[in-house]
C-alpha cells in the first residue's frame, strides 16, 4: 500500500512521476498482484486518470482490465471499477464545447478502443455474461459500455450480438429491471442495438417489446411524461419503420388500438411543456409510420381500417378542430390525418363529414383550405392542408365530385363558404403561393376523373360589373397571357394540363379561343431566360397535348395543322427540347420521390407529385405523335381499328373457349358418372354370376336327391316335398334374373344414347365456330401494318396452341368414349352369356318336369305338357 501511495502522489522527496509512468506502474500492479485488494485499488486509480489520460489508460490499461473481467468475476466491486474504466476511454462524457477537429479527434479515439475490445468477439460475449449480473455496480456500467460501443461500430457489435445465444434475450430483461435508471438506461441501449437492422428489429418486437414499451409510456403518463416516454417512442419507431414484418405483428396484436388515448387532450391546451410537444411528434411519427404511403397497400389498408374503428382517427381530427393547440403539433397532425385517409373510401367519407366547432358549423375541409389560402399562415402549415386536401380527394370519385359540385351554378350557395368558392379565390388572388396551391389542389379534384373533367367546363366566373362570365378555363388562360410570377403560370399550367388530358371536349373548348394556340407558340419559340425555361416546357406539354387528345372537331385547330403550325413556328427537335426542360428541372425529381409536398421554400413550390408522374407518361406520346406523318396516322388508324376488331375477335375467342371449358368439364363429369355406373354394373355382374353358380350347385343337389328317391320309393313323399319346395324358390330366382337383365339392358340403351348425343355435338359445333374464328384471324393479320404483324401472329400463334389443346382433349374424350363402348359392349357379351346359362338353366329344370314361366311358346307347352303330367300322377294315386 506504500507503494501505491507513493505513485498516487503522496508526500514523498523527489520527481514526481509522469501521467504515463503512474499508469504503467498500476497496470504492472494489475498484472502481478496476487491480493485482490491490491488488483482492486489500482483499477480504482485507472479509473480515476481514465479520463484526464484517456489515450495512455487505454493503450496501456485496455488487455489488463478485459484480463480482469475474465479472472475476478467473483468480486462485483472490481469488475465494476474495470467497466468504468473502460467506459470513460471508449466514450468520452466531456461536455465542455470543444472545437470540430478536437472532437473528430474524440470520436477516432473511441473508434479505435472498440475496435480493439471488439477484435475478439469473445469480449462481447463476456459483456452479455456480464449483464446477466442483478449487482448493480456491475450490471449498470456493463450497459453504459455496451451503449458505447454500438455508438462507436453498429453493425459489428450487432454482428456479434445477433450470433450470440440469447444476446438479444439478455438485453431485453434490461426492461424489466426494478431500478429505474438501469431500465432507463437500457431503452438506450437497445435503441443503439436496433438501429437498421432489421433482423434485430424482429426479435426484439418477439420478445414482447411492444407490450412492454406500451406499458411503460402509459406507467410515465403518456404524452404528458418525462424523457423516458421519448426514450421508449423512439425505441418503437426503430422498431417499425421500414419492418413490415413488425408493422404487420403490431397490428395483428391489437396495439393500434392501445395508441389511442396518446391523443386525448383536454380542453384547456395553453402551457404545452416542449416535452410533451416532442412527446406528440413522436406519436404522430408513429401513426404515419403504420399508413406511410411507401409500405405495402395492403398493409396500409388494414392499419387504417383499424385507426378508424378503433376511433383514433376521430380523435385525430378532433385535435385538429381544437383551439389552442401548438402550430408544430397542429401541422403534423394534418399531416397525420392526411396519410390516416389517403386512398381510403371509409375514412374519407368520415373526415367529409367532420365540422368545426363553429357557430355556424363549417365543414373541417373548408377551414383548412381557408388556411391554406391566406398567406399569412405558416408556410408548412399551409403545405400540410395541401397535402391533406390531396389525401382526400387520392382515388375518392365521391369527394372529387363533391368539390366539383361547389363550382357549379346550380348549386352554388350565396350565404356560405365552399370549398369551390375558396379555391377560385385562392387562383386568382394576388399571392402567387395561393395560386399555385389551389391550382394544385383543384387539379387534384380532376384526377383521374373525365366526369368532372366535363363538369369543370360548365363554371362561369363574373370578373367584373357590366362584363358578360366567362369560362374557368378562360380565366385561367388569360392570367397566363398577363405575365404574372411563374409560380403563379406554372400552377395554371399544371391544372391546365392535368384537365384536358385524356378529355377530348376539354381540348375542343381551350382551342375554341382563337387567342390560345399562338400564345403557347409564341412562348415555346422565343429564346427567354433560365427562370422561364419551365414554363416553355409546360406551354409545350399543353400543346402537345391538344395535338395527341385531339379528336379533329375544330377544321382550324386539327391534329395535322397543328403539328404543321409546330414545323413552321418552331421546329420539331426545338419543341421536343422544350418539353424536356420539365423533366431536366432540378426540383423534378424531387416532388417525384414522395407524394407529400416537402419544399424549403415559398420559391420552390413548383411540382405536385400526381403531375410528374402525368409528365412520364405523356412526354414520349407526345414527341411520337409530333414526329408522325400524316400518312403514318392514318396507318395508326387503321391498325387501330384491326386491332379493334382483333380484340373483338379475341373476346369473342374467349367466350368460345370459356364455353368450350364449360362443355369438357360437363363432359367429364358425365364420363366419370358412367364409369362409375359401369364399374357398378361390373359389380352387379359378378354377383349374378355368383347367384348362377349357386343355382347350378343347388341343381346338383336336386339331381342327387332325385336320384335317391329312385332307389327308396318309401320315403318319396318327403323327398317330393323337399324338392318342392325348394323349385319354388329356384323360380323365384330365375325371375328375379330375368327382371335385373331387363332392367341393366334398359340402362345400357340409355347411356348409348346420350354418349351419340355428346360426342356429336362435341364433333361437330365447336371445330366450326374455331375454324371460323381462325379464318377471321388470318383476314385481320393480313390487314395490319407490318409493325403490329409480329404481335397479331403471336396470338395467332398462342390461339392455335389453345384449338390444338382442345384438339388433344377431345381426342381424349373419344378415346375414353369407346374405351366406355367397348366396356358396354363387354357387358353385353357377358349379359348374353349369362341368358343363354339361364335359358340352359331352365331347359335342365324342363327335363326334370317342372314347369318353367317363360313367355316362348315352347316354355308354355312344357308347361302344359308338365301340368297333364301331375293330373296323371294324381289318378294313379286315388286308383291305388
Amino acid at each position: 500500500m506504500n507503494f501505491f501511495r507513493g505513485v498516487m502522489g503522496g508526500q514523498a522527496a523527489g520527481p514526481q512521476p509522469s501521467g504515463a509512468e503512474t499508469i504503467q506502474k498500476l497496470c504492472d500492479r494489475v498484472a502481478s498482484s496476487t491480493l485482490l485488494e491490491d488488483r482492486r485499488d489500482a483499477v480504482r486509480a485507472l479509473k480515476s486518470l481514465s479520463k484526464k489520460y484517456r489515450m495512455e489508460v487505454g493503450t496501456q490499461a485496455m488487455d489488463h482490465l478485459i484480463n480482469i473481467l475474465q479472472t475476478d468475476r467473483s468480486d462485483s466491486e472490481i469488475i465494476g471499477y474495470a467497466l468504468d474504466t473502460l467506459y470513460n476511454i471508449i466514450c468520452s462524457d466531456e461536455e465542455e464545447e470543444q472545437d470540430e477537429n478536437t472532437q473528430k479527434q474524440v470520436d477516432d479515439l473511441g473508434a479505435q478502443f472498440t475496435d480493439h475490445f471488439i477484435q475478439d468477439p469473445e469480449h462481447l460475449t463476456l459483456l452479455l455474461t456480464l449483464l446477466e449480473e442483478f449487482d448493480f455496480h456491475v450490471r449498470w456500467p456493463g450497459v453504459k459500455l455496451l451503449t458505447a460501443l454500438l455508438k462507436n461500430q453498429g453493425p459489428q457489435v450487432q454482428g456479434v450480438i445477433l450470433v450470440s445465444p440469447m444476446g438479444v434475450s439478455r438485453l431485453m430483461d434490461l426492461l424489466a429491471d426494478s431500478r429505474e435508471v438501469i431500465r432507463n438506461d437500457g431503452l438506450l441501449l437497445l435503441q443503439q442495438l436496433t438501429k437498421s437492422n432489421a433482423a434485430i428489429q424482429k426479435i426484439v418486437a418477439f420478445e414482447n417489446a411492444f407490450e412492454r414499451l406500451l406499458d411503460i409510456i402509459t406507467e410515465e403518463g403518456s404524452s404528458d411524461g418525462g424523457i423516458v416516454v421519448e426514450d421508449c417512442l423512439l425505441l418503437l419507431l426503430n422498431l417499425l419503420k421500414n419492418n413490415s414484418s413488425n408493422q404487420n405483428f403490431f397490428k395483428e396484436g391489437s396495439y393500434i388500438q392501445r395508441m389511442k388515448p396518446w391523443f386525448e387532450v383536454g380542453d384547456d391546451n395553453s402551457g404545452w411543456s416542449a416535452q410533451k410537444v416532442t412527446n406528440l411528434h413522436l406519436m404522430l411519427q408513429l401513426v404515419r409510420v403504420m399508413v406511410s404511403p411507401v409500405n405495402s397497400p395492403g398493409a396500409t389498408a388494414s392499419c387504417q381500417k383499424s385507426m378508424y374503428q378503433c376511433g383514433l382517427l376521430q380523435q385525430l381530427c378532433t385535435i385538429l378542430m381544437a383551439t389552442g393547440v401548438p402550430a408544430d403539433i397542429l401541422t403534423e397532425t394534418i399531416n397525420t390525418v392526411s396519410e390516416v385517409i389517403r386512398g381510403s373510401q371509409v375514412n374519407q367519407d368520415y373526415f367529409a363529414s367532420v365540422n368545426a366547432p363553429s357557430n355556424p358549423p363549417r365543414p373541417a375541409i373548408v377551414v383548412l383550405l381557408m388556411s391554406m389560402v391566406n398567406e399569412r399562415q405558416p408556410f408548412v402549415l399551409r403545405c400540410a392542408v395541401l397535402y391533406c386536401f390531396q389525401c382526400f380527394l387520392y382515388k375518392n370519385q365521391k369527394g372529387q365530385g363533391e368539390i366539383v359540385a361547389t363550382l357549379l351554378p346550380s348549386t352554388i350557395d350565396a350565404n356560405s363558404i365552399s370549398a369551390g368558392q375558396l379555391l377560385c379565390g385562392g387562383l386568382f388572388s394576388a399571392d402567387s403561393l395561393s395560386n399555385w396551391c389551389a391550382a394544385v389542389a383543384l387539379a387534384h379534384a380532376l384526377q383521374d376523373n373525365l366526369t368532372q373533367k366535363e363538369q369543370l367546363l360548365r363554371v362561369q366566373l363574373a370578373t367584373s360589373l357590366g362584363k358578360p362570365p366567362v369560362s374557368l378555363l378562360q380565366q385561367c388562360t388569360n392570367i397566363l397571357s398577363q405575365g404574372s410570377k411563374v409560380q403563379t403560370r406554372v400552377g395554371l399550367l399544371m391544372l391546365l394540363c392535368t384537365w384536358i388530358s385524356n378529355c377530348p371536349i376539354a381540348v375542343t373548348h381551350f382551342l375554341h379561343n382563337q387567342e390560345n394556340v399562338p400564345f403557347l407558340t409564341a412562348q415555346i419559340s422565343e429564346n427567354l431566360g433560365e427562370d422561364e425555361r419551365l414554363v416553355q416546357g409546360l406551354c409545350a406539354l399543353l400543346l402537345g397535348i391538344c395535338i395527341y387528345y385531339n379528336d379533329n372537331s375544330l377544321e382550324n385547330y386539327t391534329k395535322e395543322k397543328l403539328k404543321q403550325l409546330i414545323e413552321k413556328r418552331i421546329g420539331k427537335e426545338n419543341f421536343v427540347e422544350k418539353l424536356g426542360f420539365i423533366t431536366k428541372h432540378e426540383l423534378y425529381s424531387r416532388a417525384a420521390q414522395k407524394p407529400q409536398p416537402i419544399f424549403p421554400s415559398p420559391e420552390e413550390m413548383l411540382f405536385d407529385h400526381e403531375f410528374t408522374k402525368l409528365v412520364k407518361e405523356l412526354e414520349g406520346m407526345i414527341t411520337k405523335a409530333v414526329h408522325k406523318s400524316s400518312e403514318e396516322e392514318k396507318k395508326e388508324e387503321e391498325v387501330k381499328k384491326t386491332l379493334e376488331q382483333h380484340d373483338n375477335i379475341v373476346t369473342q375467342y374467349k367466350e368460345l373457349i370459356r364455353e368450350q371449358d364449360a362443355q369438357i368439364q360437363e363432359l367429364k363429369e358425365q364420363l366419370s358418372s358412367m364409369t362409375s355406373q359401369n364399374e357398378q354394373m361390373q359389380a352387379t355382374m359378378t354377383q349374378q354370376l355368383s347367384q348362377i353358380q349357386q343355382h347350378k350347385d343347388q341343381y346338383n343337389i336336386l339331381k342327387l336327391k332325385l336320384g335317391k328317391e329312385n332307389q327308396n320309393q318309401g320315403e318319396g313323399s318327403q323327398v317330393n316335398g323337399m324338392q318342392t319346395e325348394e323349385l319354388t324358390q329356384l323360380r323365384e330366382d330365375v325371375e328375379e334374373l330375368r327382371k335385373q337383365n331387363a332392367l341393366l339392358q334398359t340402362q345400357l340403351d340409355d347411356k348409348d344414347a346420350l354418349i351419340n348425343k355428346l360426342v356429336s355435338k362435341y364433333e361437330i359445333r365447336p371445330l366450326e365456330r374455331v375454324k371460323s374464328i381462325l379464318d377471321m384471324t388470318i383476314e385481320a393479320e393480313a390487314k395490319s401494318s407490318t409493325e403490329s404483324r409480329a404481335e397479331l401472329e403471336q396470338q395467332l400463334a398462342s390461339s392455335t396452341s389453345t384449338v390444338a389443346i382442345l384438339q388433344t382433349e377431345k381426342a381424349k374424350l373419344q378415346t375414353a368414349v369407346q374405351e366406355s363402348k367397348k366396356e358396354q359392349d363387354d357387358l353385353l357379351i357377358l349379359l348374353s352369356d349369362q341368358d343363354q346359362k339361364i335359358f340352359s338353366l331352365k331347359q335342365r329344370l324342363k327335363d326334370l318336369g317342372e314347369s318353367v314361366e317363360d313367355e316362348d311358346e315352347d316354355d308354355l307347352d312344357a308347361k302344359d305338357q308338365m301340368d297333364d303330367d301331375e293330373e296323371e300322377e294324381d289318378d294313379d294315386e286315388e286308383e291305388d
